[in-house]
């Protein structure tokens, strides 16, 4: 390995501001001599792996990280995204200092609800999405519980910064700092202010590509939803709502 040259994943619940997290990291580290990973996709020819706009990757396991780690080993240090959880590969790349992730996630209620709602959003303008295929509020529960099972996995590999989406939204500033400091990345003043206020919250997301950000309001699925409703959800996912931070 070249140097301090690191692969870094930006990892996240789906619906839960990592299209957000992911282009907020990638250009800290792309302006702190790091590099961009859409360049990096093109030059190493990584198109197969990684996909267009938010250079995501499906999966951790060995036959696809392998080739996107290889830019590394020439020096390179950029970001990729992905809302597959950790393998053990992975831990033993983490575990070597080769490796460098970090995971945001949000209420499964508020996530299952967005999801939900993306994918009928798509159909409705007739532009199907990944989400389009959740045909009820129950599908989208179902489909929400499998990435509850993955934010158990990041939360317990050692030196992966853990990130709430709704402690993002709120303190921003804080939460910046927390990364910051993770990344720990050379960045000048000046270009560093850019980025934070490009990304602020309260700024939105409508003409920013692959992030998917509009207002970001934490709990709107408690209107949202009927009273039975939200019983039913919150029963499903209550084993894990308290150890996520979450009140029912």
């Amino acid at each position: 390995m070249s140097g301090n040259a690191q692969l870094i994943i930006s990892a996240g619940m789906p619906r839960a501001g990592s299209g957000w997290y992911y282009n907020l990291t990638h250009d800290l580290v792309a302006e702190s001599r790091g590099q961009n990973a859409r360049l990096i996709r093109k030059k190493f020819h990584l198109q197969r792996l990684l996909t267009e706009v938010n250079c995501n990757m499906s999966t951790l396991k060995p036959y696809r990280l392998i080739p996107v780690y290889i830019p590394v080993l020439f020096g390179n240090t950029y970001v990729i995204k992905t809302h597959a959880g950790p393998t053990n590969f992975t831990k033993l790349l983490m575990g070597r200092r080769m490796v460098k992730a970090c995971y945001i996630y949000r209420d499964p209620r508020a996530a299952m609800l967005s999801a939900y709602e993306y994918g009928q959003k798509g159909i409705i303008n007739k532009r199907p999405n990944e989400f389009s295929q959740l045909d009820s509020l129950e599908s989208a529960a179902e489909f929400i519980d499998f990435y509850i099972m993955v934010w158990e996995a990041w939360s317990q590999c050692e030196g992966v910064l853990v990130v709430q989406y709704e402690n993002f939204v709120a303190n921003y500033d804080f939460e910046l700092d927390r990364l910051r400091n993770f990344l720990q990345r050379d960045i000048q003043a000046q270009t560093a202010n850019k980025i934070i206020e490009r990304y602020r919250p309260e700024k939105g997301g409508a003409a920013r590509t692959g992030i998917h950000f509009s207002q970001g309001e934490p709990e709107r699925f408690r209107r949202v939803f009927s009273r039975s409703q939200l019983e039913k959800f919150t029963e499903l996912f209550s084993p894990k709502l308290a150890a996520m931070g979450y009140t029912e």
